[in-house]
């Protein structure tokens, strides 16, 4: 991963609040491709019907999940690229230009040059999570080497092309997270979810150590 727009994205306030906003979401896009054109030479064109549709119907399925933010915010916050990162590979709202050529030898050019649209989305969401966390927690979770191994990208690209949903659980192994291979985009199957529901389960459970005042 290229992740030199993940500081240009960190300073600005409130992140995750700016990027549910159309105007921010479509202007960060654009600087990610921007950065990734200057970095490989790929050009990418944007269709803004396309990214607005990405926009409407991500932002609908956060919505619709957020109340297990309260539960895990960093494990939503990479859940909610996931679904981003669902939504840009079902609609594709980017194409490489035809006259358009990976140049260098670039870390990760071999996968850009394998797919360059994959890289772009899959780039942003990484680096929108590792900016937001930043400002959130302090510091960035670490990618794991398969997001920068050829291999592991071949079967991105198919299982994707199959079933989109199943970029939510790459997204996870990239950051070294345990996926869900079986329901993805399923927020109640996540890992780090069902632990929290668990915990706080055995917390209401859990006997109080306390003597009860009323006895």
């Amino acid at each position: 991963m290229d992740l030199d727009f993940k500081n240009e994205l960190a300073v600005m306030p409130d992140l995750r609040h700016r990027l549910r906003q159309l105007r921010w979401f479509r202007t960060t896009f654009r600087g990610n491709a921007k950065a990734v054109t200057q970095h490989y030479g790929v050009v990418f064109e944007v269709d803004e019907e396309k990214l607005t549709r990405v926009f409407l119907d991500w932002v609908e399925m956060v919505d619709a999940q957020k109340a297990y933010a309260r539960l895990d915010r960093g494990d939503f916050i990479i859940y909610s690229a996931g679904l981003a990162l669902k939504e840009m590979i079902r609609h594709a709202p980017v194409t490489v230009t035809p006259e358009s050529k990976v140049t260098g030898d670039a870390e990760n050019a071999e996968i850009v040059k394998f797919w360059p649209e994959g890289f772009l989305y899959t780039n942003y969401c990484v680096c929108a999570i590792a900016a937001i966390f930043e400002q959130e927690f302090g510091e960035a979770p670490r990618l794991a080497r398969c997001a920068d191994d050829l291999r592991t990208w071949w079967s991105y690209r198919e299982n994707t092309r199959e079933m989109p949903a199943s970029a939510v659980a790459f997204l996870d192994r990239f950051l070294g997270a345990e996926p869900n291979w079986v329901a993805p985009d399923l927020v109640e199957g996540r890992i780090a979810m069902r632990n929290a529901i668990e915990a706080g389960r055995k917390s209401i459970e859990a006997p109080s150590i306390f003597p009860d005042p009323a006895r």
